[in-house]
């Protein structure tokens, strides 16, 4: 009988340790651990990038524009400014042109009507009259050459405009360095589309209330007759002094240049 006992005891005993073994989950505890060690790294990312973003936006808020800092892009190197103003926003009814003194132009008579400025990524090059009435509103342009510009960079300076208000970037046929960015009265040409000064400009520059002539002034193409973004007139380069005694162009008008000849401003537009 004894035996019988301690047989079935040791029995017992060996089920016991099974079932003991059995009960430890280390398939589940090793998935918890995985789920954790994850969404650690995902939090301590978003942590990192919320830093980041910090730090940028604290570089930035030297370029805000106040009352006591009216034209922050001063502390840009490489701005090239002008002063037109008065006698330098007449307006031209297209397909009148204008012998712009700064290449792309960023100031100076314009069309009639302003090119949409809503955060749009043009495909092709847009007529520069129509642009600089843009920045006339208060928009930032960021003009580049499509033959040096495509790939990374054509994608990194697009996700600065899309669907940024006051905000337009079309190609510029044969520009002479990569990209050049234009605000009313401000110039700022670079070779780099990481560049830190786009950022800088733009926040210095877009609806800077000290800086361009029509405050409050849309960005949307408006009216009968306007701006059609979906088929926007084509870009012209520049005329030549040759072709200004033609009679279809006028001479800019602003700080630096001699007065021209303006048809009457219409009423089309702003």
């Amino acid at each position: 009988m004894a035996s019988g006992k301690s047989s079935k005891a040791s029995r017992n005993k060996a089920r016991n340790s099974v079932v003991t073994q059995r009960s430890t989950p280390w398939g589940l505890i090793a998935g918890v651990l995985v789920v954790v060690l994850f969404a650690g790294a995902i939090f301590g990312y978003a942590v990192y990038k919320n830093n980041e973003n910090s730090a940028a936006q604290d570089a930035l808020a030297a370029y805000t524009p106040s009352d006591t800092n009216r034209d922050p892009s001063a502390q840009i190197a490489g701005v090239v400014t002008d002063n037109y103003t008065g006698s330098g926003q007449g307006h031209v009814v297209g397909p009148t042109r204008v012998a712009y003194t700064h290449t792309p132009p960023f100031g100076g008579d314009h069309d009639q009507y302003w090119a949409a400025c809503t955060g749009i990524v043009y495909p092709t090059a847009v007529r520069q009259e129509n642009l600089v009435h843009s920045l006339e509103h208060g928009a930032v342009w960021i003009a580049y050459n499509p033959d040096q510009v495509s790939g990374a960079a054509l994608d990194t300076l697009s996700a600065k405009v899309d669907g940024q208000p006051y905000t337009v970037m079309a190609p510029y046929p044969g520009l002479d360095q990569p990209i050049s960015l234009q605000a009313w009265n401000h110039q700022l040409k670079l070779g780099d589309a990481n560049d830190p000064r786009i950022d800088q400009f733009i926040t210095a520059l877009r609806r800077n209330q000290y800086n361009y002539p029509e405050i409050g002034a849309t960005c949307q193409a408006l009216g009968p007759g306007a701006f059609d973004q979906d088929n926007p007139p084509a870009f012209e380069p520049t005329p030549g002094v040759a072709e200004i005694n033609g009679g279809t162009i006028v001479a800019e008008r602003g700080a630096g240049t001699t007065g021209g000849t303006m048809p009457d401003p219409t009423t089309g537009g702003q």
